[in-house]
C-alpha cells in the first residue's frame, strides 16, 4: 500500500516562493566571478588607451595624406599614399569596434 504525505498549504507555499531565490544563490554558474567587475574595468581602460593611441596615429596619417595630396599636382596617386588610406581605414574600424563593445 502507498502512503500519501500531505503537507500544510503554508509550507508548500513558502517553499514555492523561496525556491527561485535558493536556486539562484546555489547555482555556481550564475554567481559572478570574484573580481570580474574589476577585470572588466581594467580591460575597458586598456581598450580606451589603445583607442587614444590609434586616434593619434590616425591624425598623423591624415596629415601626411593631406600633405601628399597637396604635393601631387597630377591625378596619379602613389602606392604609399594608397597604403596610408588603407591604414587609416583599418585604424578607424578598430576604434569603432572597440567603442561599440
Amino acid at each position: 500500500m502507498t502512503r500519501k504525505v500531505l503537507l500544510p498549504a503554508g509550507v508548500v507555499l513558502a517553499a514555492l516562493l523561496l525556491w527561485p531565490q535558493v536556486a539562484q544563490e546555489e547555482d555556481p554558474a550564475r554567481r559572478p566571478f570574484p573580481g570580474s567587475k574589476d577585470l572588466r574595468e581594467e580591460v575597458l581602460k586598456q581598450e580606451h588607451e589603445r583607442s587614444i593611441k590609434d586616434a593619434e596615429r590616425l591624425i598623423e596619417l591624415s596629415k601626411e595624406l593631406k600633405a601628399d595630396l597637396e604635393k601631387n599636382t597630377r591625378h596619379v596617386v602613389s602606392l604609399t599614399t594608397i597604403r596610408k588610406t588603407e591604414e587609416i581605414e583599418r585604424l578607424a574600424r578598430r576604434i569603432r569596434s572597440r567603442m561599440s563593445r
